[in-house]
């Protein structure tokens, strides 16, 4: 058995590198050097190695043998597969709660997106991302089924580059109003356009990787 240090070792390497590479520090291309990130990150080569291993598991990361180790590119067909993952899953939650999720829970999701509405007012990026996880965690959340949200945080990282690129675009309102759409019909406890409406707001994130390979 590996010890305890190692594997929090590990652990946060990797948490560094993905959460660089979404938000952008490492930008797509940038190539991944296990000794330059062990000197920045004040930490051996090993945990490198083994947070780079698992983020090309996700696709994240891609490396050819004796040529280069680096940042995927945001690839339309990568990010359409995992929308559509993430929309399965999420469209599972809706169908499971929109009969029973309660009063509190839809006036939470509400402030939710009054918060993710004021941060793409104000162009602040950070805060939509993590205002709009509120508003989809919620309904996951109640759900409690632990394979949903396991797959829902393993495919996350790779629409998260679109998000940001939907976030601050001008089709950033239609967002707001689709999370109220939903809110809505979870409200109306109407499983049918719930289910709809959470299908259209997964499927909104395609048009922001066209031209991309």
């Amino acid at each position: 058995m590996e010890s305890i240090g190692r594997h929090l070792l590990r652990d946060a390497a990797y948490g560094r590198l993905r959460g660089a590479i979404i938000d952008g520090t490492l930008p797509p291309g940038s190539a991944l050097r296990p000794d330059d990130l062990a000197s920045r990150l004040g930490l051996s080569k090993a945990p490198i190695r083994d947070a780079i291993a698992r983020l090309t598991s996700e696709g994240l990361v891609e490396t050819k043998p004796q040529s280069y180790t680096r940042v995927t590119e945001v690839v339309a067909k990568d990010v359409e597969d995992a929308a559509a993952v993430l929309g399965a899953m999420h469209a599972l939650a809706v169908r499971h709660v929109a009969e029973t999720l309660t009063a509190d829970l839809l006036e939470s999701m509400r402030l939710a997106n009054t918060r993710f509405a004021e941060a793409v007012a104000a162009g602040d990026v950070e805060a939509a991302l993590a205002a709009d996880d509120e508003v989809h965690a919620i309904p996951l959340a109640a759900y409690g089924n632990a394979a949903a949200s396991g797959t829902v945080e393993r495919y996350t990282p790779l629409v998260r580059r679109a998000e940001r690129l939907l976030f601050t675009s001008p089709q950033a309102g239609r967002s707001v109003r689709l999370h109220d759409d939903l809110i809505s019909a979870l409200a109306a406890r109407d499983v049918s356009r719930a289910t709809a409406v959470n299908a259209e707001i997964w499927s909104h994130l395609h048009p922001l990787t066209e031209g991309r390979s």
